[in-house]
């Protein structure tokens, strides 16, 4: 009951003010978010590529209004995948962007300003050995997501899209999306989208997911398992097995510090597994959609609130 609630405070300035000026929202926000700044999430990708992740990163911002924030978002990662680069880093770490951060949104050729933003970071991406995977946002957004990809896959074929299984249209956006070097991350989704174009019940968002997932397994792409439900996981290790796909072949991508004991069990099993791990200081609508999305995280932030010994 709380999902719907949250979703909208993710996009309310007076609500950011009040949850980020609570004392004990820090704690909290970092069990999701790697820091503030690009050194502290560095100290987590080197740890977490260490022990045998792979991860993705996400410089955190979105619904950028300006010109000169999109082009601020653009450095950031240009700044990262450099840092990635000196690490030699580009076959364990990839990047994730939201093209509303690229100026996707402003009001005056804002496709346009997205494409060319993040064109400048695939471009570094490929020359470090690395890829870019375009996250989706709300239900607006994906023609123009969708085509700024088939734009970047002309000269960086191996840039990945995200679908989400609530949305009537991914089961057709699969099918369209399964072809050979394609590489799809397929989540359930994380915004507060309208019965018009979306599935409201969780029963109808997960059997829609596993329509979209066997579309992808059955292709010839990579498909990419964003997921933390168990049945999930392992309804995608039978299809793996069902269509006789080798490890490599697709990977399962989980949220940092959530399910951390299976993110390790799987990676220990041999499959590949990829942390998404954001980081900046723009982290309020990325935290209250992770609050949104699961009542234990939800209980574990109140719980923050109550003093010691009470």
């Amino acid at each position: 009951m709380f999902g719907p609630v949250l979703l909208a405070a993710s996009r309310s300035d007076r609500m950011r003010r009040v949850v980020a000026a609570a004392p004990v929202t820090r704690p909290v926000v970092d069990r999701f978010v790697a820091g503030d700044a690009l050194h502290p999430a560095m100290d987590t990708v080197r740890g977490l590529t260490a022990s045998g992740l792979d991860v993705t990163l996400d410089h955190l911002g979105e619904d950028v209004t300006d010109r000169a924030t999109a082009r601020a978002t653009r450095d950031a990662y240009l700044r990262l995948l450099e840092t990635l680069g000196d690490d030699r880093l580009g076959t364990r770490a990839e990047v994730s962007v939201k093209l509303s951060a690229f100026g996707q949104a402003l009001p005056d050729g804002g496709h346009d300003v997205a494409l060319a933003n993040v064109t400048e970071v695939a471009e570094m991406a490929s020359g470090i050995g690395t890829t870019v995977t375009l996250d989706m946002e709300d239900h607006t957004t994906v023609d123009s997501t969708l085509a700024i990809l088939a734009e970047l896959r002309k000269e960086h074929p191996q840039t990945g899209a995200v679908l989400q299984s609530y949305l009537f249209r991914t089961e057709d956006d699969a099918r369209a999306l399964a072809v050979a070097g394609s590489r799809v991350r397929l989540v359930k989704g994380a915004y507060n989208e309208p019965a018009g174009v979306a599935f409201q019940s969780r029963k109808d968002v997960d059997k829609a997911y596993v329509r979209a997932l066997r579309t992808l397994f059955a292709g010839e792409g990579y498909p990419m398992v964003g997921s933390h439900d168990p049945r999930i996981i392992a309804i995608a290790q039978e299809l793996a097995a069902r269509h006789h796909r080798q490890a490599g072949s697709y990977e399962f991508q989980m949220l940092y510090g959530i399910r951390t004991a299976e993110q390790r069990r799987l990676a220990d099993e041999g499959e590949r597994m990829r942390i998404y791990v954001p980081y900046g200081a723009d982290w309020y609508g990325y935290f209250m959609r992770r609050l949104a999305e699961r009542p234990a995280n939800l209980a574990f932030f109140l719980r923050s609130f109550v003093p010691a010994g009470r």
